[in-house]
């Protein structure tokens, strides 16, 4: 049976950075053709977008797109099993879960290089915002921040809005996390770009790349691009899609308007040396950090 790499191997994340459109078996052809260009490009862990399948339906609410959910294991986490073992390299990818009549999640899925579904993890975090009302659509996860051992690193999934949250980035690098992946939808309202929209992605930028300092773990962000929407209307999403080491460098990094592949090679040493000189964690007081747990402190 192969074994997972040793702990200082270095590791090669690829990044799928694409459009999508309505019909979801285009879209998922599109992405096993991507995840092929990647490995072919010497990507062992790829990583695809939230939601790739499909337009970002939570735009609106709207009954009708439950018809997109599946099970897990099903013909998405199928398909990507048998890329995966037929490419040797491990897929972090995003379903929208069927979990029983009315209990639906947003979940990421990761296969690792022989096709078997390591497992899964259902995003924490579920926002309700103009055009993103996930809370129509996704149950909040009930797994907790998990780690996966693939066979080249050990990746902890989170997802979208989860990103905006010191806590589960940290629970996650204390899970012994080497890269933290972030399948991602965002972007500007059109209304919004001119006035607000530079701020904005900066501001999801910084956090991400604070997550990778405060916790010296490399941090991958995949998010989509193109506009999805009524004209005038709609969202214009940002790209964007980076990698950065565990001091907040970024090493690569995507246009805002163009479907890209990112290859990027992340090295374990680094996250040594890196947690060497800044030791965050150990200096964390965990005998005071109790108020943390509550709401708010009133």
């Amino acid at each position: 049976m192969p074994q997972t790499a040793p702990p200082h191997a270095r590791f090669r994340l690829g990044l799928i950075q694409m459009a999508c459109g309505r019909d979801p078996n285009e879209n998922l052809a599109k992405a096993e053709w991507r995840i092929r260009e990647a490995a072919g490009r010497g990507a062992q862990i790829v990583c695809l977008q939230e939601l790739f399948r499909s337009e970002y339906f939570c735009r609106e609410e709207n009954p009708e797109w439950f018809d997109l959910a599946e099970s897990i294991p099903g013909p998405t986490t199928g398909a990507l099993g048998r890329l995966a073992r037929e490419l040797n390299v491990a897929i972090v990818g995003s379903v929208f879960e069927r979990r029983a009549a009315g209990v639906y999640h947003n979940t990421a899925v990761i296969l690792d290089a022989g096709g078997e579904l390591l497992g899964i993890y259902r995003k924490m975090h579920i926002p309700d915002d103009p055009l993103y009302y996930e809370k129509y659509y996704f149950t909040p996860g009930d797994l907790g921040f998990r780690n996966f051992d693939t066979r080249f690193a050990r990746v902890a999934p989170l997802v979208c809005w989860d990103q905006w949250y010191p806590e589960a980035a940290r629970l996650a690098a204390l899970g012994g996390a080497q890269v933290l992946c972030y399948p991602t939808a965002i972007g500007w309202h059109p209304a919004e770009k001119a006035q607000a929209g530079a701020a904005q992605h900066d501001a999801w930028r910084t956090i991400q790349r604070s997550h990778a300092i405060a916790n010296g773990v490399y941090v991958a962000a995949i998010n989509r691009v193109g506009h999805e929407g009524p004209p005038g209307g709609g969202i214009e999403f940002w790209g964007g899609s980076f990698v950065c080491d565990p001091f907040g460098e970024v090493l690569a990094e995507a246009s805002h308007d163009r479907e890209e592949i990112l290859v990027v090679e992340c090295d374990p040493r680094r996250q040594e040396e890196v947690r060497r000189n800044w030791p965050f964690l150990r200096d964390r007081r965990i005998d005071a950090y109790g108020a943390v747990l509550k709401r708010f402190d009133d």
